[in-house]
């Protein structure tokens, strides 16, 4: 039986009672565990059902000014303890809604001790009465047949008219297309970097890179390239609106952070047009599984999408989702970090990272494909190493040749020689059939469209 407990300052919804003096949440009596961050939470959210509470505002309230937290990761956390004592989903959400980038709102009906009417949070309200009034209320037994005949009649009617509108096509034409159609074009906006150490943001840009190679491969998709995104890395503009100029239909966001030999992503996915949360997940993997990591995330939004892969394209997805040499994969993410800069600089640093990373594994096909585009710009933007042109390509060739080797289906193996082929060996017809053959591989691979277009000049 349930204890007793304070009469006053209680709130109820659904099955749940919260007992605001003494921080108790109990489901039909039964005290449901809760730690301090969720019910605070969950309190912050009860105070104002049916309103928006920001992110900021429950900053405030659970961490004080002076602690040192990872906000994004321990809100994400709590929200996610809250929502499992709740029995809710982030999908579909029976108490608590998302809004993305914004905060939350409980949507479900409220009544407590801080007069917070049902009416404020839900315009339809069904009253069950009671059992003495269910009594009180009974009809005379010839009232009682008349109005189960009409209830029948009606009951009738509109099963009638439900077939109808379905045989007659009006269904459509009245309401239109009930079910929306899922996502067929979304853009993976930067992740932002968890780690407390600045010097990390290379991983979450490199990351971001690797997911929308990722979700590149997931059938008939649209993705937005890299290069079109990152203009947004650390903006403060509304999901919707992100959607709307990049002309798609979902947007994923999320966070990654790298902490030792272990990394952890955070994803969800919104859609576009209404700014509703359709799915989220939370992925924590040692770096050496980074690659499956990846091709989960992938693989978890193609299901809710319902996008059908074909068995090439499942082969693809498995065949990428290799363990890797942690060292030499962070190697290869700081070499396209700096190389990605374009500067004389930034391609001397990417030269020793790519270097660096086929010392830790000499059969890492995308390192090599790294080396041979820092030769190959050696001719474009110089830099303190001193290297006579037909020696620098010459040795982007081999990078590139070795490459291929080791990894025939890497769309960045075949732009790199395209790349060697055009302005090294004059071969047209051979680096346009490398560019084709990287664009049917990775179509978004801004880098090879760039490539291509010289040629076509």
């Amino acid at each position: 039986m349930e204890s007793s407990a304070p009469s006053a300052d209680t709130i109820r919804f659904g099955v749940f009672v919260l007992y605001v003096r003494c921080g108790e949440l109990r489901k039909q009596g039964v005290r449901i565990r809760l730690q301090d961050q969720p019910l605070l939470i969950l309190q912050a959210l009860l105070e104002r059902p049916g309103e928006i509470v920001t992110r900021e505002e429950l900053r405030a309230r659970i961490w004080p000014a002076d602690t040192f937290v990872d906000f994004d990761h321990g809100l994400y956390s709590a929200m996610k303890r809250l929502r499992d004592a709740l029995g809710d989903s982030a999908d579909n959400p029976r108490f608590i809604e998302t809004l993305s980038r914004r905060g939350y709102r409980f949507i479900a009906p409220v009544t407590g001790a801080h007069e917070v009417t049902q009416a404020s949070v839900s315009p339809q309200v069904l009253v069950v009465p009671s059992a003495t009034e269910a009594r009180t209320e009974t009809p005379p037994p010839r009232l009682a047949r008349r109005m189960a005949l009409v209830g029948l009649g009606v009951l009738v009617g509109s099963a009638a008219l439900v077939v109808a509108l379905k045989v007659g096509g009006l269904q459509s034409w009245i309401w239109g297309n009930i079910s929306a159609r899922p996502p067929r074009s979304l853009a993976v906006l930067p992740l932002a970097n968890l780690s407390s150490d600045p010097a990390q943001e290379y991983f979450a840009d490199e990351v971001t890179e690797e997911l929308i190679t990722q979700f590149s491969k997931l059938g008939d998709l649209k993705v937005i390239s890299r290069t079109s995104v990152m203009q947004y890395k650390g903006s403060r503009k509304q999901l919707p609106q992100i959607a709307n100029e990049l002309g798609v239909d979902a947007v994923v966001e999320g966070a990654v952070q790298l902490s030792g030999q272990r990394v952890r992503i955070t994803a969800q996915l919104v859609d576009g047009k209404s700014d509703k949360h359709l799915w989220a997940e939370d992925y924590d993997r040692d770096l050496s599984d980074v690659l499956l990591l990846q091709s989960e995330v992938a693989r978890d939004i193609a299901a809710k999408i319902d996008l059908q892969l074909t068995p090439q394209q499942e082969k693809r997805l498995e065949k990428q989702a290799h363990p890797v040499i942690p060292e030499a994969y962070q190697s290869y993410l700081l070499g396209r970090y700096y190389w990605n800069k374009r500067t004389a600089d930034g391609l001397q640093k990417a030269g020793v990272y790519f270097e660096k990373a086929i010392q830790a594994d000499p059969n890492y096909a995308l390192a090599y494909s790294g080396l041979a585009d820092y030769y190959a710009f050696l001719t474009l933007l110089g830099g303190p190493e001193v290297m006579r042109p037909p020696d620098a390509m010459a040795k982007a060739k081999a990078a590139a040749v070795r490459s291929l080797q080791l990894d025939d289906s890497l769309a960045e193996a075949h732009a790199s020689m395209g790349h060697v082929l055009h302005n090294y060996d004059w071969d047209w017809a051979g680096a346009e059939r490398e560019f084709k053959r990287a664009i049917e591989l990775n179509p978004n691979y801004s880098i090879v469209h760039h490539w291509y277009a010289h040629l076509l000049i």
